[in-house]
């Protein structure tokens, strides 16, 4: 089983609210570094690691026994270099990531974004209250050690290119330092 002192590179978790760019993100990081990219629910949908549908929030239930047992050997694996693509994170083993990125995103333009994507009004309030509480951000400070998990904002393309610069900065001195990355404080400079 790997830990982040026998991992090559490190792997990276990006969450946050629908909306807020994490598919985007996580994409475009995993194609500048060369790593694996797991987007959650397509690996559901393609594996058929569903359980029944949910009618009152219009989708499939993750079955979440299944999902792990499909990517363990990926994610525990000693060379790393995953990015992994998901709305939440406490349902992942700690010992998977080496860095937890939540996206966060102004609640208007969260509504606006989830409004032209055509989710239905009860969607789009679960959604927004979300945000507005912090659920995804405190969901990953009790899930993962809080030094590795990092708050981005992520409303512009400014933005967007800064937190990828910022998490492939991160991955580097991760590989530089024998899996003892920056921390919290040293990444949100």
């Amino acid at each position: 089983m790997a830990t982040p002192e026998t991992r090559h590179k490190p792997n990276i978790l990006i969450t946050g609210s629908p909306g807020t760019g994490k598919s985007t993100l996580s994409q475009q990081v995993a194609e500048k570094l060369g790593f694996e990219f797991i987007e959650i629910s397509k690996e559901v949908r393609e594996n058929n690691l569903q359980g029944e549908f949910d009618e009152q929030y219009s989708c499939h239930v993750l079955d979440e026994d299944k999902l792990l047992d499909h990517i363990s050997d990926r994610m525990d694996s000693d060379d790393g270099g995953i990015v992994v693509d998901y709305h939440g994170c406490d349902l992942f083993p700690e010992r998977w990531f080496d860095v937890v990125v939540v996206l966060r995103c102004a609640t208007e333009k969260l509504y606006d974004r989830l409004q032209s994507r055509g989710y239905s009004k009860f969607k789009i309030k679960e959604n927004v209250e979300c945000e507005i509480f912090g659920t995804l951000l405190e969901e990953a400070k009790e899930s993962y050690k809080e030094e590795i998990v990092h708050e981005l904002q992520s409303e512009t393309p400014d933005q967007m290119e800064e937190n990828l610069d910022r998490i492939c900065e991160w991955a580097a001195a991760f590989k530089n330092s024998g899996g003892q990355g920056p921390q919290s404080d040293e990444m949100d400079q």
